[in-house]
């Protein structure tokens, strides 16, 4: 079953960090972070200044590139995996080694629950991942 968690590691960096699914339509902002294309924008109609969900180094909105490379591999993830959304669930904290349930609204992350309560998290308002995927994810159609 190694190929399987091989597998599944792989996939897990071909997710956006904001709607924890496949990337769609991906585009590499000028601090080099990757997001969906539809992800990254609706985040930032919440923002004033344009900043990476990620390390918040502020971007202009024209310097989205597309990242093909990324996209390409996204397909041929899609092809193999059947439960494209498993892996994004079972991510880990790398400093706790607990699960991410919690997405901190203030700095656009996945977090543990241990980091909730510590003090770079003080304050931040947070909401259940699956709550985060539907507020942040866009519909196919729109």
């Amino acid at each position: 079953m190694a190929s399987g968690l091989q597998a599944e590691c792989w996939t897990e960096e071909l997710n956006c960090a904001i709607c924890l699914d496949f990337f769609t339509d991906p585009v590499s902002l000028g601090c080099g972070h990757n997001f969906c294309r539809s992800c990254v924008i609706r985040s930032w109609e919440k923002q004033e200044n344009r900043s990476c969900p990620e390390c918040r180094q502020v971007t202009a909105e024209r310097k989205l590139q597309v990242n093909w490379a990324l996209a390409k591999m996204v397909a041929k993830a899609r092809e193999f995996t059947l439960d494209p959304t498993r892996t994004a669930v079972n991510r880990q904290c790398e400093k706790h080694r607990e699960d991410l349930k919690l997405f901190c609204e203030t700095d656009k992350k996945l977090i543990c629950s241990i980091c909730r309560d510590a003090k770079e998290h003080r304050g931040h308002s947070f909401l259940p991942i699956d709550e985060a995927a539907e507020i942040y994810k866009v519909p196919i159609n729109s």
